[in-house]
């Protein structure tokens, strides 16, 4: 993962970070709130040999320094905090003590360091005043043979008294929220690196790449007016779904400029990627070129396009194979566009078995003769096996995915069942494409100008965007 790819993942899953840093800074929040404040006092004593006894001055120093660790340790031990504990009347274990205390040997000297803890300041000197002289007795008890009346050979004298410290030690609050914020940003990232490495689904054209060498023709931007306004004729002529559309209008004409496509079946992985609306938009945009345009709704078990237009879907498809009308009969015409539409009709029980009909194959061989172009709203391929067969008497078929929900492995199984039926997949359309993924120059363009270069007035109908957060329409 280089540089772009990986900012180009922190901005799609920058929300994510956000989330984990945030919880890691409430949970070192929280952690403060509920530790009891301690506070510290320290002191420092010197160690010294009788240099009597040690016959010299270097040997003296050599047994202090030998023995320093040693008595450091003593000061953290039960049995002084006993010691302290029996001259204070405290009200705890001798473990419970030995835990506040602590002692260090000061580096390339022979003093130590003794700090006691404590929840309140003036209690922590008082302590660390008790721990000093029982740690100075307690070495002279040790350093004084038995039935001997020579002084000790290692003595210790207070060089610092113990401090009186008002300002809290623990919890350290800002080193807390610091390593939280390093541990959250840390794990954050690495989160989201780890979701984007393991994720499948199509964020990019690159996405698509992976899985088939068919071009992407289009990418049709979000829309949360989709509800509303599904069709292009709904839309101002510089609304950004228009435009996609004509951008997917011309991207179809240079596709195979010796064997142009005159059937095209549009179909998706899965439900609800928006493959019904494309299919329809795609239709009104080839009419609106001048072209005799039919569309044809090949989904019998979930029929929308009838219903999209503002159509009758009870006579159409179904209606002319089993013969109970005349094809002529049962087309009906979009007035907006001109677009000829060829409903579903009544649904059938077995789907399947009369898609891969001879008389559904004759029917659209007829129709090739009426019409400039044909669009077939196929149903999904992996759900069912209608699409297979639809597709398998088209010239070539379209594949639709949604962005950031279509997984790489399901339009891969999508494009493999294609290829098993011999239908040559023309290109891909990603729909539903977040405006941050399309570009906000693309957004900009076609949504605030008109051809006199005013703004579009709100709720005008003509494509403006308020606002990403409802849904966008779905269909099968």
């Amino acid at each position: 993962m280089d540089l772009k790819q990986f900012l180009q993942v922190m901005r799609r899953r920058w929300r994510s970070v956000v989330a984990i840093l945030a919880l890691c800074l409430a949970a070192a929040g929280t952690l403060i709130y509920i530790q009891t404040p301690m506070y510290e006092s320290k002191a420092v004593v010197f160690l010294s040999a009788d240099v009597r006894q040690a016959q010299d001055a270097y040997v003296a120093q050599l047994w202090v320094s030998g023995r320093a660790e040693t008595y450091a340790d003593l000061a953290q031990s039960s049995e002084l905090a006993d010691r302290v504990i029996d001259t204070l009347d405290l009200d705890e274990t001798p473990e419970q003590l030995a835990g506040r205390i602590s002692a260090e040997v000061l580096e390339g000297t022979v003093q130590i360091e003794l700090a006691v803890q404590d929840e309140e300041a003036r209690r922590a000197q008082t302590i660390a005043d008790v721990v000093v002289d029982q740690f100075i007795e307690f070495i002279a008890e040790l350093e004084t043979p038995e039935d001997s009346a020579t002084t000790p050979l290692i003595t210790a004298r207070v060089t610092n008294e113990a401090s009186y410290n008002p300002d809290k030690v623990a919890p350290q609050t800002v080193l807390y929220l610091v390593a939280a914020g390093v541990i959250g940003l840390l794990l954050g990232i690495a989160t989201a690196v780890a979701r984007q490495l393991l994720d499948r689904t199509i964020h990019t054209v690159e996405d698509v790449a992976k899985v088939t060498d068919a071009p992407v023709l289009a990418s049709i931007g979000f829309d949360p007016d989709m509800r509303k306004a599904p069709l292009i004729t709904d839309l101002g002529g510089f609304a950004a779904r228009t435009e996609a559309f004509r951008v997917l209008r011309t991207s179809l004409q240079f596709i195979d400029l010796d064997h142009q496509p005159k059937v095209l079946a549009i179909t998706s992985a899965t439900p609800a990627e928006g493959k019904t609306m494309t299919a329809t938009n795609l239709a009104i945009a080839l009419a609106q070129t001048g072209r005799k345009t039919l569309i044809v709704d090949a989904d019998l078990r979930r029929p929308r396009v009838a219903s999209t237009l503002g159509l009758d879907p009870a006579v159409g498809f179904t209606t002319a194979l089993v013969g109970k009308a005349q094809i002529q009969d049962v087309i009906q015409v979009h007035e907006k566009s001109g677009l000829h539409v060829l409903a579903s009709g009544p649904k059938p029980p077995n789907p399947t078995e009369i898609l891969q009909s001879r008389v559904t194959a004759d029917l659209i061989r007829r129709l090739r003769g009426s019409y400039d172009m044909i669009v077939i709203d196929a149903p999904p391929l992996l759900p069912v096996a209608d699409a297979s067969v639809v597709s398998s008497i088209a010239d070539g078929a379209l594949i639709v995915v949604r962005h950031d929900r279509t997984t790489t492995d399901q339009a891969a199984d999508a494009i493999a069942r294609l290829q098993q039926v011999g239908s040559k997949v023309l290109g891909v359309v990603v729909n539903m494409v977040s405006k941050r993924a399309v570009g906000s120059y693309y957004y900009y363009y076609y949504e605030e100008t008109d051809p006199m270069g005013r703004a579009p007035k709100a709720g005008s109908g003509n494509g403006k965007r308020k606002s990403e957060k409802t849904p966008a329409g779905r269909d099968a």
